[in-house]
């Protein structure tokens, strides 16, 4: 029996065991050849279950209903061999099945109780946050987090990544000075950790300081060479406080030659990757919010957006599609998008609900509001402004949605929906670009 670097049993050979350590390190520092570092592992052995359930995991993390064939038959492969694998092992198999089927909330219960059983399992507990995360559940980021970081210290391999997902959650939790402790004590371990670049430049736009925001980027930035798409969404949130500079130009410039170069290698591997998708609607989205032209950036994304209805594994992704079908006049596709969501809506699984109950009415919204209809885009939104945390996303990411809705609200005269997003956002309007002509409204 071989253990992996954490120390943890795994049925595999030397050299199975030594590749799927290079692909563990590749998943945890987001590096672009994770993928190529998993074909190694499943080359050096072919009956290793564990490694065919990452290679599933892989597939799931797209979030994107075409790949799932390749998780079932990954998740088939890892059963197989699973005879001679150990129990956490299996484990994870079972998780990889749940999730398949959709039952999220059980697949989080399984790596839980693995890392109940198993603290240093940095997969099992990579994979909760991430969930976690893209399932608008921040405390039980958070406390996932808190559970393990007692059990780990600097000796083991991956720790970087433990203050990382601490600094994430405690941000996202409002917590923003113990979690830029952690964050900057985590590029001090490694200054090329992406995610916790990332949850510190997270920080810094929650709190305004977009000067220092843009240089923590810009001094970090060598670090990222091999580095898979988050690197987009560091540009993106770089664009974000120049944009709140009002530095339109460097905005510009880094959508079209940092984070949707559709020339770029990254892209092209995965040209409708759903974190890629948000970056780029998005910020369209706000620069039309301030009367900023797009010129046809948003024709690109409304022609994969066509490609995608009826896929909803990524509830957050579904109203940036829809903002570019809205965009490009492209109705018929936009009802269609919308038909297969109530579809979507009716069936079973953790993201069903999130669906039906809260991406349905706001993708509506967002098509409401790009024909004009600001009362109906405002009759949509209203009842579910407190479920867009159900979506995903940051507090970051989703300010887009509230922008949305406070620009709907000034241009159909309604004060007491500005006001009411002050009351179930927190915003204050006296700050961001973005909310500009609303805080004149308010007043």
């Amino acid at each position: 029996m071989q253990h992996d670097i954490h120390r943890l049993p795994i049925s595999t050979s030397v050299e199975g065991a030594t590749a799927f350590d290079r692909v563990l390190v590749g998943y945890l520092k987001y590096r672009a050849d994770a993928g190529q570092r998993l074909g190694d592992a499943l080359a050096a052995d072919g009956e290793f279950s564990l490694a065919h359930c990452l290679k599933g995991y892989f597939a799931m993390l797209s979030y994107k209903q075409g790949n799932v064939a390749i998780a079932q038959n990954a998740a088939q492969n890892a059963r197989q061999f699973g005879a001679k694998a150990t129990p956490r092992e299996q484990a994870h198999a079972a998780a990889l099945d749940a999730w398949i089927g959709g039952d999220l909330d059980r697949t989080l219960g399984i790596w839980e109780q693995i890392l109940a059983d198993h603290p240093h399992d940095v997969l099992a507990f990579r994979l909760a946050h991430f969930n976690n995360f893209w399932l608008g559940r921040p405390g039980e980021m958070r406390a996932s987090v808190e559970r393990v970081k007692p059990k780990w210290g600097r000796d083991l391999p991956g720790y970087g990544t433990i203050l990382s997902c601490h600094c994430f959650s405690l941000e996202e939790c409002g917590d923003y000075a113990d979690a830029e402790v952690s964050g900057r004590a985590a590029i001090e371990i490694d200054p090329g950790d992406v995610w916790g670049t990332h949850a510190v430049a997270h920080i810094m736009e929650m709190q305004g300081r977009h000067a220092e925001g843009i240089a923590w980027l810009d001094e970090l930035e060598r670090n990222w060479d091999g580095a898979a798409n988050l690197v987009h969404h560091l540009w993106w949130h770089r664009a974000l406080f120049h944009l709140e500079r009002r530095e339109i130009d460097a905005v510009l410039d880094l959508y079209d030659r940092r984070f949707r170069n559709l020339g770029s290698e990254l892209t092209l591997a995965q040209p409708d990757l759903y974190i890629d998708v948000q970056n780029a609607a998005s910020m369209l989205f706000r620069l039309e919010l301030l009367g900023i032209g797009v010129g046809d950036r948003w024709i690109e994304i409304a022609d994969k957006a066509e490609t995608r209805v009826g896929d909803c594994l990524s509830a957050f992704t579904l109203p940036h599609w829809m903002m570019a079908l809205a965009a490009t006049g492209r109705d018929e596709a936009a009802h269609r998008m919308l038909d297969a969501m109530r579809a979507f809506g009716t069936g079973e699984g953790t993201v069903a609900s999130i669906v039906r109950d809260v991406a349905s009415p706001v993708c509506e919204a967002v098509l409401a509001h790009r024909k004009g209809q600001y009362s109906r885009a405002l009759d949509l939104m209203r009842p579910v402004l407190g479920e867009i945390y159900r979506l995903g996303g940051s507090h970051a990411q989703q300010d887009v949605l509230f922008q949305l809705f406070v620009d709907a609200a000034v241009k159909a005269d309604c004060a007491d929906d500005v006001r009411l997003v002050v009351k179930r956002a927190g915003r204050d309007l006296s700050n961001g670009v973005g909310y500009a002509a609303a805080a004149r409204f308010a007043h």
